[in-house]
């Protein structure tokens, strides 16, 4: 992808740069000890005795040394490796960003107020309170207050888990209990355990003793087999880090649990763990490029790609902007689509619709599964949802 040569681009500047810092801050150094030099000189002759022509012959030696020194012959060629390379990377971006992306843009109608609660919740979502009320102020819209409390408790309880506090985050994990089971999440007891171990290397293995007696009956049943490691921590009390069990004092669990308190968050609110909002101009960065050379090449075709209901290139934006299961039709190794969807057949195989209108030359007569030796009609096939 266009924005992998970017990023190699990018590096070879960034490479050649430090590479000209260094050779500057070499050169720097080479001079300041010939000045120094030169000045230590001159301290030590005599001044009575001293005439203009020792100051003369000092500074014609010192000017001598500088106009030999190898480092500064050297700067120049470093110093044009550089402007090469940021020559090389703002062609890059110019001919990889166009600047006139309207071409890729598509007329689509779409609400106004949808957008902006989009951009708003974004906003709330990542935290920026005081521009998401701005926001609400200046297009009118209806307010957030609701969206804004709940994102504040998610906010606070993070806040708090960086400060290695686990209080808030138990008591929403407590209040939230039945629903964390029916998203089967294990967050309430991984909470509960690293709690049980912060007091365990804090504090004393009797406090820890009493609040695993109080807190881990519950999940006694679905976590056995983790409430016995933790349990032999006890023995490792003084020296947990070199135990066995050294897994559990690991930083990392601070940070996956934030992760996954923010997942579980969201998820009771019915909203993505991720902005909406964000992944829309992620995904399009990434397919700006080929919809700007689509436009281009179609445009010289005179044709008209705005109004097709299917690209006709595919966009490659990368696993994690894939959210829905995709259909590749196994006999015309073609994606489905609206108009030609996914068709079960009594045998269990799964084919295109227009696959199927092939087989049966579009008649009611039977035809041979393409993977079996099963036969169908048209009318027996139904079509697959995802």
């Amino acid at each position: 992808m266009e924005i992998d040569s970017l990023r190699e681009a990018f590096d070879r500047v960034v490479e050649k740069r430090v590479l000209s810092s260094a050779k500057v801050q070499e050169a720097i150094g080479q001079i300041v000890n010939e000045v120094e030099q030169a000045i230590s000189k001159m301290q030590m002759m005599n001044t009575d005795t001293m005439d203009s022509c020792d100051h003369s012959s000092i500074l014609a030696e010192l000017k001598a040394k500088l106009n030999e020194m190898v480092p500064l012959i050297q700067l120049e060629g470093c110093q044009k490796e550089l402007n090469v390379a940021l020559s090389k990377y703002l062609k890059l971006l110019e001919k990889s960003f166009s600047p006139d992306i309207a071409k890729a843009y598509r007329n689509v109608d779409y609400d106004a107020c949808t957008v902006n609660n989009i951009i708003k919740n974004h906003f709330y979502r990542q935290g920026l309170f005081d521009l998401g009320d701005s926001f609400v102020n200046e297009c009118g819209e209806s307010d957030g207050t609701h969206l804004k409390f709940s994102f504040q408790e998610m906010y606070g309880i993070l806040e708090a888990m960086q400060a290695r506090n686990l209080e808030p985050a138990l008591s929403w994990a407590a209040k939230n209990h039945d629903h964390l089971l029916q998203n089967s999440s294990m967050l309430e007891m991984k909470l509960h355990s690293l709690q049980f171990i912060e007091i365990l290397t804090k504090r004393s293995r009797d406090d820890a003793l009493q609040y695993a007696r109080t807190h881990f009956v519950p999940f006694a049943s679905l976590h056995t087999a983790e409430i016995q490691k933790l349990m032999a921590c006890l023995i490792w009390a003084d020296r947990l880090d070199q135990s066995p069990y050294a897994e559990f004092v690991s930083s990392t669990h601070w940070e996956k649990l934030s992760e996954e308190l923010i997942h579980q968050f969201c998820s009771l609110l019915g909203q993505s763990s991720e902005s909406p909002l964000g992944v829309a101009i992620s995904a399009g960065f990434q397919g700006l490029p080929t919809l700007l050379k689509l436009s281009t090449v179609m445009a010289a075709k005179k044709q008209e790609w705005q109004t097709m209901k299917q690209l006709p290139v595919p966009i490659d934006i990368g696993p994690e902007f894939q959210y829905h299961s995709v259909f590749v039709c196994p006999v015309l190794r073609e994606q489905s689509s609206e108009d030609n969807p996914p068709m079960l057949m009594p045998c269990g195989h799964a084919v295109s619709k227009q696959s199927i209108m092939k087989l049966s030359k579009s008649s009611s007569r039977p035809f041979k599964c393409p993977y079996c030796p099963s036969e169908a009609v048209a009318s027996q096939c139904k079509q697959l949802q995802f």
